[in-house]
């Protein structure tokens, strides 16, 4: 009979991106490349990564650094907006800042992301069948990991926002048989030097 492993989910926001996000920058590609050789030796079964150039790229370089991975291009692992709450939904003292945030948000948008979402649960989620674990990369954006790490923690679907990563961080999940979810490693820069750490974030917050 087919029994249930833990998955162990990598989530990895790109590298630093040029103004124009149309690819990354010298500065993005050398994150990538760390990264990728923080992360050989793992044995993932595959690299899923959202379609835009900065997370392709990013995913190619990290996989220059693993054997034999796929790379797949995923509009899952995408760049969107997970969840638009309702305004009673979010802490009265801040609801107001998240709804101005939101509200470049298109009607498209506002539909189109929250399916891509859902789909995101479905496929990166939950043990998986088999009697062996399994290792899966995805290489994305702020938003997809913020949305995930929320949803480990249990945590009102609204919660994604306020939460940051930096660009080329690690982010590591299980998903055990029987267990909750457990957030093993958040936002991890240690595979940078100091000088390429916290991009991605306002230089307010740079630690």
């Amino acid at each position: 009979m087919t029994g249930t492993a833990s998955r162990y989910l990598h989530l990895v926001r790109h590298g630093e991106a040029t103004p124009d996000e149309s690819g990354l920058t010298p500065a993005g590609r050398r994150q990538a490349a760390l990264l990728g050789r923080r992360l050989r030796g793992i044995p993932f079964t595959t690299v899923h990564h959202g379609p835009l150039a900065r997370a392709e790229q990013t995913a190619q370089l990290i996989g220059d650094h693993l054997e034999n991975v796929p790379l797949r291009a995923s509009e899952v692992a995408g760049d969107y907006v997970p969840y638009v709450p309702e305004w009673d939904e979010l802490p009265a003292d801040s609801a107001d800042f998240y709804l101005r945030f939101l509200a470049a948000a298109t009607e498209e948008e506002r539909e189109r992301g929250p399916a891509l979402a859902r789909r995101a649960l479905d496929l990166f989620t939950g043990p998986v069948d088999g009697e062996e674990d399994r290792h899966e990369l995805v290489v994305t954006h702020n938003f997809l990991i913020a949305w995930l790490v929320r949803d480990a923690m249990y945590a009102p679907k609204w919660r994604w926002l306020g939460l940051n990563h930096g660009n080329a961080a690690l982010t590591v999940i299980r998903y055990a048989p029987g267990r909750a979810a457990s957030v093993l490693v958040s936002n991890d820069m240690r595979h940078l030097p100091v000088e390429l750490r916290w991009t991605g974030f306002p230089p307010e917050l740079h630690i």
